[in-house]
């Protein structure tokens, strides 16, 4: 049988290698933690305490361990940029033939607008004058029936008075035919002697134009039989009796009244 061999004893050496190796994948482990989770949290520094095992006497003291990398510091976060202004937009300038477009609308929009101002503006003075005319063409009617009226008052008044002058001048005359017709009979008329006061009778007297008595009738008498009796034989006496002065103022039936103190 071959002789077993005896377990073999790490060397000093050995074990800082060893150590050296953990301590270089632990600190690649903690780099790659780190490098993942940087922009999350804060990783916290990892310390590593290697624990040596003792040492042989008259053994070489251990070289200290290296340091574990510190920690990159986290790079600054960047900054949003500002919004950019959005771009102004110019309005399209207008062609020549949209101002000249614009220019004869306005144009026409404006002849429009004078044109129904100056109709509204027309028919409100028709309107006016058409009412202008009809309180002119009221007031004209009513002053030619004022005057129509005042006329015909005038001329019922000259006509009341050329009436009444011809009336009185008709009168007139006719009281002066009767007169010169009582003057002549009276002259033929006997008044007797024992007759007393003024007492009056009154005779209807029938003539022809020509003055010719037809018939005398005594109508009232005086009183006095002899007086009465004395006229008619004065009237029948005195035909024909004076004619009119015109033939229209000749009555055929004459009423004569007879006085014997009037002359």
């Amino acid at each position: 049988m071959p002789p077993s061999r005896a377990p073999t004893r790490w060397s000093t050496g050995k074990w800082i290698a060893a150590i050296l190796a953990v301590a270089v994948h632990l600190g690649f482990i903690a780099f790659l933690v780190f490098g993942v989770t940087w922009q999350n949290s804060k990783p916290e520094a990892v310390s590593v305490e290697l624990y040596a095992p003792p040492a042989k006497e008259n053994a070489a003291p251990p070289k200290p361990a290296p340091e574990p990398p510190k920690p990159e510091p986290e790079p600054p976060k960047p900054q949003p940029e500002p919004p950019k202004p959005a771009p102004k937009v110019e309005p399209p300038q207008p062609s020549k033939a949209d101002i000249a477009l614009k220019e004869k609308q306005e144009r026409d929009k404006k002849l429009k607008e004078d044109k129904e101002r100056k109709d509204i503006e027309k028919r409100e003075a028709d309107k006016r004058d058409a009412e202008k005319k009809k309180q002119d063409e009221k007031r004209l009617a009513e002053v030619r029936d004022r005057q129509t009226r005042e006329s015909e008052a005038l001329k019922a008044q000259a006509d009341r008075e050329r009436t009444l002058s011809a009336n009185a001048a008709r009168d007139k005359a006719i009281n002066a035919y009767i007169r010169s017709i009582q003057t002549k009979v009276k002259g033929n008329v006997n008044v007797p002697p024992d007759i007393a006061g003024n007492p009056e009778a009154i005779f209807e007297v029938l003539q022809l134009p020509t003055g010719e008595i037809i018939d005398a009738q005594l109508k009232k008498s005086s009183g006095v039989r002899t007086y009465d009796e004395a006229v008619q034989r004065a009237i029948i006496k005195s035909s024909p009796l004076p004619k009119p002065e015109t033939q229209d103022l000749w009555q055929r039936s004459l009423t004569l009244k007879f006085r014997p103190l009037d002359q």
